[in-house]
């Protein structure tokens, strides 16, 4: 079986999708199946398994290269998907990669896989500038891509109240409408997808790690507050609002002198969190090797995602790393193995620092989640068989078709 993986997000930068299409790619490439990614690329790439596509060379949202003009990359991505003799094209984000792989699907009659990562109503609010213009020109753009019409968002729910949300979701029904399966890594996502009227199959199948990664941080450790000890407080991701990196920023300086706060990645967000002068060390965008060895030297990953991720991967390479989270959003307690994490009593700065007083004066606690985490270690590993399903319902669902 030969895959395209076409996804917006530039391979090398820190960030979940990015981690995610990583960890397919190996797995299924293990399983024996065949795998290209097409994708954005600020340098090119020696790996021929990686297929750039064309980028604008004005617009960089959150910094990262933007696939453009969506003509150009269908065009090449027909071709490379005619030569490389491609089964199956699974898209892994809803902007112009995206839709060009599933415009040149459409037009070979190959069957398209769409993989929700995460809420683009809440992403294009926090990343586009001047939103009340940028997000009806997204939500306009996209529809000549793949088409709207027809589409009916119920306004009854608080994700849904504003005329640019309800837009945005339009964009990810449409988008689930032109694919013959959709793949959700949380049921909490998935729950409002089916709500709004997906009619696509919809399968929860939870991202994982690849086993060079497991490999890489080897025997999980179990983690001791020592009394008298600095707590050691990790924060990951990308600096953009809807991640709220604000949050860990304003609960540092909050927190006693003997806790210290190590941030990763880079973004939008870095600037403001500078001038909040808070007691925190920006480490800047690095590794994902890099990332898993902080993670190593820390007590507690702290989350402050609200009603923003799906699965952040991130709390993943924590579960995997022997590492007990700190978060905020309650949907995200189907990622981590039960009693691996503590979630904050309310998702602001005065949640968090009441959590982190309570785990210094109590530190058993981390002890006890981080040993939750290494019992459940396995779950987090990435599992090719689920996804190949999804294919082979897929391919089966578009010969019938024809």
């Amino acid at each position: 079986m030969r895959i395209a993986l076409v996804t917006d997000y530039y391979l090398p930068t820190l960030g979940g999708v990015q981690t995610a299409v990583k960890s397919l790619r190996e797995v299924l490439t293990r399983a024996g199946l065949e795998v290209t990614v097409f994708c954005p690329l600020a340098q090119p790439s020696e790996d021929p398994s990686i297929v750039a596509l064309p980028i604008s060379r004005a617009f960089r949202p959150d910094g990262y290269p933007f696939t453009w003009p969506p003509r150009v990359a269908a065009a090449l991505l027909r071709r490379e998907l005619a030569e490389r003799r491609i089964d199956v094209v699974h898209t892994h984000s809803e902007m112009f990669a995206a839709l060009a792989g599933v415009r040149a699907a459409h037009d070979l009659g190959l069957p398209v896989v769409h993989t929700m990562h995460g809420r683009v109503d809440v992403y294009t609010a926090s990343v586009l500038p001047l939103p009340r213009v940028t997000v009806p020109l997204l939500a306009a753009l996209h529809s000549r891509q793949i088409s709207h019409r027809g589409l009916r968002v119920r306004a009854d729910s608080p994700y849904t109240a504003t005329p640019a949300a309800r837009s945005m979701w339009r964009l990810m029904l449409a988008q689930s409408r032109a694919s013959d399966h959709v793949i959700v890594p949380s049921t909490h996502f998935a729950r409002k997808l089916t709500q709004q009227g997906v009619e696509a199959p919809v399968s929860v199948v939870p991202n994982g790690l690849e086993q060079s990664v497991l490999d890489r941080i080897g025997a999980p450790v179990e983690r001791r507050l020592a009394p008298g000890s600095t707590l050691r407080l990790l924060w990951v991701g990308r600096l953009s609002p809807e991640k709220r990196p604000a949050v860990i920023a304003d609960a540092a300086r909050s927190f006693a002198r003997d806790v210290s706060v190590d941030v990763y990645g880079d973004g939008l967000s870095r600037r403001s969190i500078e001038r909040m002068g808070a007691p925190l060390v920006l480490h800047g965008s690095v590794s994902q090797h890099e990332v898993l060895d902080a993670m190593r030297a820390s007590h507690v990953l702290v989350s402050t995602s609200y009603d923003f991720d799906n699965q952040p991967m991130v709390m993943l390479e924590a579960a995997a790393s022997g590492l007990p989270v700190l978060f905020c959003d309650p949907d995200l307690r189907e990622v981590l193995p039960p009693g691996g994490g503590f979630l904050a009593d309310t998702p602001d700065a005065e949640g968090i620092t009441a959590l982190v007083a309570g785990l210094q004066r109590d530190p058993r606690a981390i002890a006890t989640a981080s040993a939750a985490m290494i019992r459940g270690r396995a779950q987090v590993e990435q599992r090719a068989d689920p996804v190949i399903a999804v294919y082979e319902s897929a391919m089966s669902a578009a010969r019938s078709a024809r």
